[in-house]
């Protein structure tokens, strides 16, 4: 039998249990971005978390990472950030599986994640390093910050909040702070890069991936991706 292309492997890759081998032609893969800096084991905001739910070397987390280019609102609708999210992981040797940080047509963002892992594991960036203590602390009117100095990193491992390459400092959501789907402020459900519509994103600068500031879908934002479902740590 043929093997499957890109675009047939991730029609596959919506169910939490499917899960990929480390491997890609990326530059470079997440253990060459964390070795020898440490992150893994000496972060002191992982070791404090480690007490209560893992260790810094069997962690069981949540990685939240940027698509290596902004995007403006028009994105062809949720498959076309789904499907970026999904390749670039791949390009970079992730296992597991990766969403839009986005709400849609069909889903709220708050439900991205499967629901047995929105309260426990904690959600950190590319190098492994504490965002926020869980999907469910990034939610509601009373949110916890994202932790101060640590990065979000795009699949590339560049800084997004320092490189120029994303010169604007907003991410995309489209949400309620309490991550329900706003119809009428998500582009036109991320079809629309119009001036004149708006899509509802949020400052990276401010800590807070939720604020609800309508933002012209014609600018070029920050797209997350969320991995949506625990992976188990290698042996």
């Amino acid at each position: 039998m043929a093997p499957l292309t890109i675009t047939e492997t991730f029609i596959l890759i919506h169910t939490p249990e499917v899960h990929w081998r480390q491997g890609g032609s990326y530059p470079r893969t997440q253990q060459q971005l964390t070795e020898g800096t440490g992150d893994r084991t000496t972060d002191a905001s992982i070791s404090g978390h480690c007490r209560s739910h893992c260790c810094p070397t069997t962690c069981r987390q949540l990685r939240l990472i940027a698509l290596n280019t902004p995007q403006s609102g028009n994105m062809k609708g949720i498959r076309g950030p789904d499907y970026l999210c999904f390749e670039q992981a791949r390009a970079a040797g992730l296992r597991g599986t990766f969403r839009a940080f986005l709400s849609s047509k069909v889903q709220d963002l708050h439900t991205i994640v499967r629901h047995s892992d929105r309260e426990k594991p904690p959600i950190v960036n590319l190098k492994v390093r504490l965002l926020f203590d869980s999907w469910q602390s990034i939610f509601g009117e009373s949110v916890s910050k994202m932790r101060k100095n640590v990065p979000i990193y795009s699949f590339d491992g560049r800084d997004i909040l320092r490189d120029s390459a994303w010169p604007e400092k907003m991410v995309w959501h489209g949400s309620s702070k309490k991550g329900h789907r706003q119809t009428d402020q998500y582009c036109e459900a991320w079809r629309a890069g119009d001036q004149a519509v708006t899509g509802l994103a949020s400052s990276l600068q401010s800590s807070h991936l939720l604020q609800q500031t309508p933002t012209s879908c014609s600018r070029a934002c920050i797209v997350l991706c969320i991995e949506n479902a625990m992976v188990s740590p290698s042996k």
